[in-house]
């Protein structure tokens, strides 16, 4: 599991990737088989003699059954969509509760320690390079430090944390 995945479990966000994918069926997500139509009960056999009219109870029965069979028919229902995760209470009430006072609205190193995440120069490089920095930027720690936060908080944004206009900016 790279760093930023680790991120994302943190503060309790599913990695798109982990998603499942849908490209076999056209980009809709995958179907469940459908369930077998519900077998009407079995006619009770007449009795001799008069007919009765049927009971109120007969015929909730039948509209029941006759609704089921217009449920099985119907289209499945969509995909309900992922909620956001609340990323800045979450990482405030982290902060909050937290002696140092870390800044991690600009500090790729604050944000790491508040998730309680291998904050070293070492692993800050791992997830630069897990997540694409330029290679000119690699040499120079401020630069790429600079990147990685942006870049992560862009990220954490794209797969389902509301992150601000003002941070992603």
């Amino acid at each position: 599991m790279g760093l930023f995945s680790k991120i994302l479990q943190k503060l309790g966000i599913k990695k798109k990737e982990d998603e499942p994918v849908a490209e076999a069926t056209g980009g809709a997500a995958p179907a469940k088989p459908a369930a077998a139509p519900a077998k009407p009960a079995p006619a009770a056999k007449p009795a001799a003699g008069p007919a009765k009219p049927a009971s109120t109870f007969q015929k909730g029965a039948e509209m029941e059954q006759a609704e089921q069979h217009k449920h099985v028919s119907a289209a499945p229902a969509a995909p309900t969509p992922i909620s956001e995760v609340d990323v800045v209470t979450k990482l405030e009430g982290l902060a909050a509760a937290n002696p140092a006072k870390l800044n991690w609205k600009v500090s790729i190193v604050d944000l790491l320690k508040l998730l309680d995440l291998e904050s070293s120069f070492e692993a800050r490089k791992e997830l630069a390079t897990e997540l694409g920095c330029p290679p000119e930027l690699m040499g120079d720690s401020a630069k790429m430090n600079t990147w990685l936060h942006k870049t992560v908080l862009k990220e954490i944004a794209q797969n389902g944390g509301n992150i601000p206009k003002e941070l992603l900016d």
